[in-house]
């Protein structure tokens, strides 16, 4: 028994691996090409409403392809001068975009290099981004209006700033303690102080991270909806409070709001092509140390 027990070997499972074939390649793409065309589905909708007659919008059967496009909602929709609140949304999310990045950038820094207000400071200015807007508005409201910024550009500017700046401040933060401290020393014995330090070295190395959260904050404060509603009438209505003012209680204007949607959909396409890249490396800084 001892030395049938010697000459047993282990060997290993089989494994039978099936070869990919055509079929397989074939059934793969097919699931992919139903997932894209489930996404893509609304878009396209969006976009036969912008040319179809409102006679066609509810049609039984559908229309899917209008048979006589037409431009009369665009033409409505330039004459109502309802294009006004793509630049107003322009110009909040961009303001607000450039003044969290310049007050969230020596925030993060200091808390990266020096430790300040501990790990604490962090985790509370974390948690803030967490609170949820339906909580505050009203209390924003009241402030607004004693400050007389209700319907303000600037007004907003600040809102949104304020209200993105602790993401600004928390992803900057984790960028620049991945910039190694010997290349800011070198700096510093060279004569650069802590402020050139930061502008012209640590700054410029944490471009990748600085683009894709100026990349994500404009998005955030170019599709908030619930304080842009309650906090503007008519000098600053964004993009997004203009489309649902488009909505009746017993009608609504459907190829506008068609025309309206892609027109705010263009700057967050424009945008993330532009920058794809830059998303790519600053979503991945840090991850391999």
């Amino acid at each position: 028994m001892a030395a049938k027990a010697q000459k047993m070997v282990y060997q290993e499972p089989q494994i039978t691996v099936f070869p990919k074939t055509r079929l397989s390649y074939a059934v793969r793409y097919l699931l992919l090409a139903l997932v894209l065309a489930f996404f893509l589905f609304p878009l396209f909708w969006l976009g036969t409403l912008a040319f179809k007659t409102p006679d066609e919008y509810f049609a039984s059967p559908p229309v899917w392809l209008p048979p006589q496009p037409t431009l009369i909602h665009l033409q409505t929709l330039l004459a109502s001068k309802g294009i006004s609140s793509l630049a107003n949304s322009l110009i909040i999310a961009g303001g607000a975009t450039l003044l969290a990045v310049t007050l969230g950038i020596p925030a993060a820094y200091s808390m990266a290099r020096f430790n300040t207000g501990g790990q604490n400071l962090a985790m509370w200015i974390l948690s803030q981004r967490m609170l949820p807007p339906v909580v505050i508005v009203l209390p924003i409201f009241i402030m607004f209006r004693s400050l007389r910024w209700v319907d303000t550009l600037h007004g907003m500017i600040v809102l949104y700033a304020a209200f993105n700046l602790p993401y600004v401040i928390w992803m900057m933060r984790g960028y620049f303690r991945d910039i190694p401290r010997e290349i800011e020393d070198s700096a510093l014995v060279d004569g650069c102080g802590y402020w050139g330090t930061l502008w012209r070295i640590t700054v410029p190395l944490t471009m990748p991270g600085l683009l894709t959260t100026a990349a994500f904050t404009f998005i955030f404060a170019w599709n908030e909806f619930l304080f842009a509603v309650v906090l503007t009438r008519i000098n600053a209505t964004p993009i997004t409070v203009a489309i649902s003012g488009m909505f009746g209680a017993q009608s609504a204007f459907l190829g506008q709001v068609s025309w309206l949607s892609w027109i705010a959909l263009a700057p967050i396409f424009v945008l993330t092509l532009v920058m794809q890249r830059y998303l790519v490396r600053g979503m991945t800084m840090g991850a391999v140390r």
